[in-house]
């Protein structure tokens, strides 16, 4: 199973297996809602609690295992990270900074932290972002992934960057099967009628929503028809 476009997200197949999971990659037709969870990204390798009281506003990560998370992008590559033994979820914005930095590989370790979430129970999907079709760096950035890309001779001179396989390869070095990591395959600078790129339109681009959390379980009252005296 790929990934489907409807109503203006696009979703992972693999991911609409889990009845108790919502999840989706917003294109620049879907409008950006105050129900998701955000944080002000800051292109760093911080992952941040939603759940915990007075957590930082400020990171790339942003996880739960109950409320609705999300990131905004407009070029960077948007992750999506479910954990199906413990419901929980993770939503990780990763431009070449945080890529570099290792913000999906320090992901899947702070699910661990948090939840002892094994890396073999994960599932990743990695929406629309720039690809290496368009994204060209100079040396200053692309010798920063000389670690990720180490059989590259070409990174000392202006070239192209692949940051989808940069965090594919972060989330298999962290244990992720490879067979669990699903990729949308579409570039935000190639299809402008899909997608802002901000590197396509600079100041006028605006951003898209990924978003991912567990859908709220019925009540009792609600599957049995009973009336709910508390109402």
């Amino acid at each position: 199973m790929g990934f489907e476009l409807s109503n203006n997200i696009y979703r992972a197949g693999p991911l609409t297996q889990f009845e108790w999971l919502d999840h989706g990659f917003g294109n620049r037709f879907y409008p950006l809602s105050d129900t998701v969870a955000v944080l002000h990204q800051i292109h760093s390798d911080i992952a941040v609690n939603a759940d915990l009281p007075g957590c930082s506003p400020e990171g790339d990560a942003l996880l739960s295992d109950g409320r609705l998370v999300g990131v905004k992008t407009a070029d960077c590559l948007p992750i999506l990270l479910v954990d199906e033994h413990h419901r929980a979820v993770a939503a990780v914005h990763a431009g070449w900074r945080g890529s570099v930095a290792r913000i999906a590989q320090k992901t899947v370790q702070a699910m661990a932290a948090r939840w002892g979430t094994r890396p073999s129970d994960l599932h990743a999907a990695l929406g629309p972002a720039i690809g290496a079709c368009c994204y060209e760096v100079g040396p200053e950035v692309a010798m920063q992934f000389t670690e990720l890309f180490p059989e590259r001779r070409d990174l000392n001179q202006r070239t192209r960057i692949d940051l989808e396989e940069a965090n594919r390869r972060q989330l298999l070095a962290s244990g992720v099967d490879a067979q669990r990591v699903y990729s949308a395959g579409l570039c935000t600078f190639c299809h402008a009628d899909q997608f802002y790129s901000f590197r396509r339109d600079r100041e006028a681009a605006g951003r898209m929503i990924s978003f991912i959390g567990t859908i709220p379980r019925p009540s009792r009252y609600e599957t049995s028809g009973e009336i709910d005296p508390r109402a």
